[in-house]
Formats: structure tokens, C-alpha cells, sequence
């Protein structure tokens, strides 16, 4: 049970997919992280534990891809549970909750290669099978991958098929006698593909006897041991060089016709959903990545001395740490936020009779959007935070001695996994207006009333710094409430202007998910000061307050850029004019002294020596 499950079921509203856009939410409608309860604390302890003994006393020997180490501390980590947080007990797991998951993959996130490795066996290596196995497949597979006896590792990806996954052209042909088939194609940058047992393979079916191929893709569970499965020899990377990467030939491999995994052609529904999962859990990784380089940036930063006194001291480093820091304190509320409402759908599907599995997918589904906001968010953050932790060390950052070097190059590839943050930027859009069009959400009627409220005089009280709202953060509620406003004015116009040629226009389409993204993220951090002021006092939580001000008044300024380069990409004469004046006023701010509100955030992380929020 959640710590915020103690709430009355009258404030446990969770918005839809989607919602937030359309509708406010209440404080106490979010799950906060400092709600974990006792257990899910001492679960994440055991992760932090685990890191400490197992993985970062050997991140040398792991770059190295010393001959069985990785495969001996996934071994270890399955002794201890670490790989089965959410399978059910049945199949071995401790059957913990979607919140208590993510929590774990925050805290293991911080292993470097090991996290990347780890993430890839208990996500899209042991998924597939444990969402859309059938009862024999799951009774013979997962015990054996939740204790890690077996690896997994997950064979999508092709030369000529990325983004576009179901262009695949690995094929799988029916034997005659039907019991087998035989798949044969090439799949690359497959993580864990060196010492995998078991790979989830997709490719098309193809009819033998007239060599026409399914539209779509199946999929297919391969234990290494059925042959016909050659390896290239591990790839060169610029950073997780500990992680197994290689590229996995399949020749006249034989499959038993049981391991075909779902119903044919089910292959590429697999795929998105299990993309899904594996976005946000992705956040959650690179939270605790992000977190760990803030704590290594703070110690560097107070023992650094410079004209007699630590680099701490002077504003332009206590600065980059407030930065640092607020960017994660963003990014964990969102995150947690997100996970409780899909932990809500999941709880509520299954409460309607859905088995677990079902329920788990739809649940997530219905926050894909969200998904891929928080796959940006999560991988910007960590890029943002190893560049200036870099920075703050100096000349020793560059120095493969320090430890925020390895996390520099080990970050980058985040903005490539699980789809690249320009694909799932355009997926934030596509999937919000599929929703509306769909009659799920609806984005329409509102963003008809905002373009009403563009041609009357503007209500007063709507303005932040009016002193309409004398509430705790009203100013920051006023501008969340018209951020909201901009994105459905400029996405509004966009759909109106364009029709079904807005997806050709990938740059509108770009800049309104930077909207959303921020507007998301803006609202979930308010939120989250809102609550944490309401359990403990506004005088009590300074530091997480001047962070909800630092970031909403700096999205403010990002969101004017990107509504009036969007606006000016489609509109023209006096709607161009109409628009560009509505996302002035929808992205006013008020004049706050950022300089001290970082002050006071970089203070108490500096009196602490880590990050403390």
C-alpha cells in the first residue's frame, strides 16, 4: 500500500491521459515522493546498498566488460529481489506495485552501465513475456529471468528500421511439418546481446507457399540454446561502455510454434506498449543519475579551493547547483506524479475485473503522453546536469579520474533510448490529439474558449502579479492556468490551420510539445510545493518553494519563444497578430530576484554536502 493511500477516496481524482491541459488538478490529488512509506524506503535502500557494494567499487572493471562480471551482478541483484520488484509472487517476484517499481529504477539508475544492463533485462527483455505470454510461457520463463538465472534481451532494431520499427525485414517461415518456425535477419544495438539466454525477436511472418509476408510484426520468445544465432563482436561506444551491445544474426533459427508470444502480427502492439513502460521507467533512471551527479557536484564544489574559500562560495557555482538541482526536483514530481496515476488506472482496471497484466498495459496507455513528456524531461535533465557538473569541476571534469566524466558520456545515449526525444516530442502531440479525436479528451471545446477569450478585453485576475490570488504561490497558479491556455491556442490553431497536414510540419509540431512538456512539468513541481507547504508548513519547505518560483518563471519565458516561433510557422495577417498577442499575455510573468531564489536553494545543499531534496 502507497503512504498517500490514506487519503479520502473524495480527493483520490486522477486526471485521464491527457487532462491536465483541460483541467486543474488538486494537491491532494498527487502522490508526492516524500509519501513513501517505511517499506518502499528500505526497498530503495536495499538498491543504493546493492549500487555501493556491487557496482560502483567495479565501474572500471564493467567499462572493461570484464568476462562475466555483469552477467555475476545481475545474478546478485536477482538474489536480493532487485529484478523481480513487479513480477507477481507467483512467478517468484515480491509483486510490488507500478510507484515502488519506479522507485527502484530511480535508485538503481545511478549504476552507470550496470543500470542500462539491469533495465534491459527486467524491462523490454522480461516484459514482453510476463504481459503477453501465455500461462506456460510465463510458468517457464519468468521464475528463471525474475532471479536472473537467465538474462534477457529484446531484438527490434534493424539497419535499415529505427524509429520506423515495423519496417522490419527479419522474417520467420512456417516449416512443413508446422511445428517450427524458422526466423532469419539481422538485428542491431541490442543491449545485453553477448550474454542474453532468452531474446524477444520480432519479424513478419511469411506464408511459404506464397512468400507473401504479414503487415505486421509477431514476435517470438528465442532461447539462445535453439541455435542458428550468431553474434558481432561487441560494439564501440562513446559512453556506457560496460553495457553488452551487438548485433545478433539469426540463421534458420528453429522456434518452437509455442514461443510465438501474443497472437500473429501482434509483434508491433507489443512493442509500443512495452515502449511505454520503458519511457517513463527511462525518467526514472536518469532522475537517479541526474541525482547522483548533483551529490558529486555539491562535495566537489565544497572541497574545491579558490582565492582562499571553497568554489561553493561564489554565486556563479552555487548558481549551476540551484540549477542542477531544481531541473531534478522537477523532473522526480512529474515522475511520481505520473506513476500514482497509472498505479490509480491499474488499480481501477483490475477493480473492473481486468487480470493484472491487462490492466497494467491499459493503465499505462492511457498515460502515453505523459510517457513521453517524461522520456524528454527525464534525459534532458541528466544531459543538463553531467554538462554542468563537468563545468563546475572544472579542468578535472575532462579527466577520465573524475567520476562526472564517465556520467557526461555515459548520459548522452538517453536521448536516444526507447525513441528519440524529437520522435516522442512529435508522439506527445500526436498521441493528445488521437485522444481528442478519439472523443477521450476533450481539447477542442477549451481551445475554442481560449480563442474567444483572444478577442475580449482580458480579465485582470487572470494576470500574474495582480495580487487577485494573496494565496501561497498565486502568481505561479496564474501562470500555470495560462500556460495551459497557450498550448491549446497555439495547438488550437495549428490543428484548425493545417488539418491533416500538421504532421508534416514537424517544427510546430516540435515547439508545441516543448509547451506541453513545460507546462506539465510546471504544474506538477506547484503541485508538489503546494502539498509539501500543506504537511509541513510553508516556513518548513523554503528551499522546494524558491524552486517551484525559479522553474515556472523560466518556463514562462521558454513558452513565449516557442508559441510565437510556432504561431509565426502558420498563421499569417491578423490571426498571426491575435495569436502572437495571446502568447505574450499567456506567458506573463512577474519580477522575481532569481538570483536570491537560487541562493537560498544552493545554501542548504551546500550545508549538507549532497542533494537534499
Amino acid at each position: 500500500m502507497l503512504a498517500s493511500e490514506t487519503m479520502s477516496t473524495e480527493t483520490k481524482k486522477a486526471l485521464q491521459g491527457g487532462e491536465f491541459l483541460i483541467r486543474a488538478s488538486n494537491p491532494q490529488d498527487i502522490f508526492i515522493p516524500e509519501e513513501f512509506n517505511e517499506e518502499q524506503r528500505m526497498i530503495a535502500q536495499t538498491a543504493v546498498d546493492f549500487l555501493a557494494a556491487e557496482v560502483w567499487p567495479n565501474l572500471e572493471r564493467i567499462d572493461h566488460q570484464e568476462e562475466g562480471l555483469m552477467q555475476s551482478i545481475l545474478v546478485k541483484a536477482g538474489e536480493l529481489g532487485l529484478l523481480g520488484i513487479s513480477i507477481p509472487e507467483e512467478y517468484g517476484g515480491f509483486g510490488k506495485d507500478f510507484v515502488t517499481n519506479m522507485l527502484v529504477t530511480e535508485k538503481t539508475g545511478a549504476g552507470h552501465s550496470y543500470s542500462v544492463a539491469m533495465a534491459a533485462h527486467t524491462g523490454i527483455g522480461t516484459l514482453p513475456t510476463l504481459y503477453y505470454g501465455n500461462a506456460e510461457q510465463k510458468a517457464k520463463y519468468i521464475p528463471k529471468l525474475s532471479t536472473g538465472e537467465w538474462k534477457a534481451c529484446y531484438c527490434l532494431t534493424e539497419p535499415s528500421s529505427g524509429s520506423d520499427a515495423n519496417s522490419g525485414k527479419t522474417k520467420a517461415t512456417l516449416t512443413p511439418d508446422g511445428k517450427h518456425y524458422l526466423i532469419n535477419g539481422q538485428k542491431m544495438w541490442i543491449t545485453n546481446g553477448g550474454f542474453a539466454d532468452i531474446f524477444t525477436v520480432f519479424a513478419k511472418i511469411v506464408d511459404p507457399a506464397t512468400g507473401v509476408e504479414d503487415e505486421n510484426l509477431s514476435a517470438f520468445i528465442v532461447e539462445k540454446d535453439f541455435g542458428g544465432i550468431t553474434l558481432n563482436p561487441e560494439e564501440k561506444k562513446m559512453g556506457i561502455k560496460g553495457s553488452s551491445t551487438r548485433q545478433v544474426f539469426f540463421n534458420d533459427c528453429k522456434v518452437p510454434v509455442e514461443n510465438l508470444l501474443s497472437e500473429r502480427q501482434n509483434g508491433f502492439k507489443i512493442a509500443v506498449n512495452i515502449l511505454n513502460i520503458g519511457r517513463i521507467k527511462l525518467a526514472g533512471a536518469a532522475l537517479g543519475g541526474a541525482k547522483a551527479v548533483v551529490d558529486q557536484s555539491v562535495k566537489y564544489a565544497n572541497e574545491r579551493i579558490q582565492f582562499g574559500k571553497p568554489i561553493s562560495a561564489f554565486g556563479a557555482i552555487r548558481q549551476k547547483l540551484a540549477d542542477q538541482a531544481t531541473y531534478c526536483y522537477v523532473v522526480e514530481s512529474a515522475t511520481y506524479r505520473c506513476s500514482y496515476d497509472m498505479e490509480q488506472a491499474i488499480e481501477a482496471l483490475e477493480a473492473a475485473g481486468a487480470d493484472h497484466a491487462k490492466a497494467l498495459l491499459k493503465g499505462v496507455e492511457q498515460y502515453a503522453a505523459e510517457a513521453a513528456i517524461l522520456k524528454v524531461a527525464g534525459s534532458e535533465c541528466l544531459d543538463y546536469v553531467c554538462d554542468e557538473g563537468v563545468q563546475i569541476y572544472g579542468g578535472m571534469g575532462y579527466s577520465a579520474e573524475s567520476p562526472v566524466e564517465r556520467a557526461y558520456r555515459d548520459s548522452r545515449i538517453n536521448r536516444i533510448f526507447e525513441g528519440t526525444n524529437e520522435i516522442n516530442r512529435m508522439l506527445t502531440v500526436d498521441m493528445l490529439l488521437k485522444r481528442a479525436m478519439k472523443g477521450q479528451l476533450d481539447l477542442m471545446g477549451p481551445a475554442q474558449v481560449v480563442a474567444a477569450e483572444l478577442m475580449g478585453i482580458p480579465d485582470p485576475g487572470s494576470m500574474p502579479g495582480t495580487g487577485a490570488d494573496d494565496s501561497l504561490l498565486g502568481d505561479e497558479k496564474r501562470m500555470v492556468a495560462n500556460f495551459k491556455k497557450a498550448v491549446l491556442m497555439v495547438a488550437g490553431g495549428a490543428a484548425q490551420k493545417l488539418g491533416l497536414e500538421l504532421a508534416k510540419h514537424q517544427e510546430t509540431l516540435m515547439h508545441i510539445a516543448d509547451m506541453v512538456i513545460d507546462t506539465y512539468l510546471a504544474e506538477s513541481i506547484l503541485l508538489r510545493a503546494l502539498k509539501l507547504a500543506e504537511m509541513k508548513g510553508a516556513a518548513n519547505v523554503a528551499e522546494q518553494i524558491a524552486m517551484c518560483q525559479l522553474y515556472i518563471h523560466d518556463a514562462a519565458d521558454r513558452i513565449h519563444k516557442y508559441a510565437k516561433e510556432a504561431v509565426n510557422n502558420f498563421a499569417e495577417g491578423d490571426e498571426r497578430q491575435a495569436m502572437l498577442m495571446g502568447a505574450k499575455r499567456f506567458s506573463k510573468n512577474t519580477n522575481l530576484n532569481t538570483a536570491e531564489l537560487r541562493k537560498v536553494i544552493a545554501k542548504k545543499m551546500i550545508a549538507e554536502g549532497k542533494y537534499c531534496y
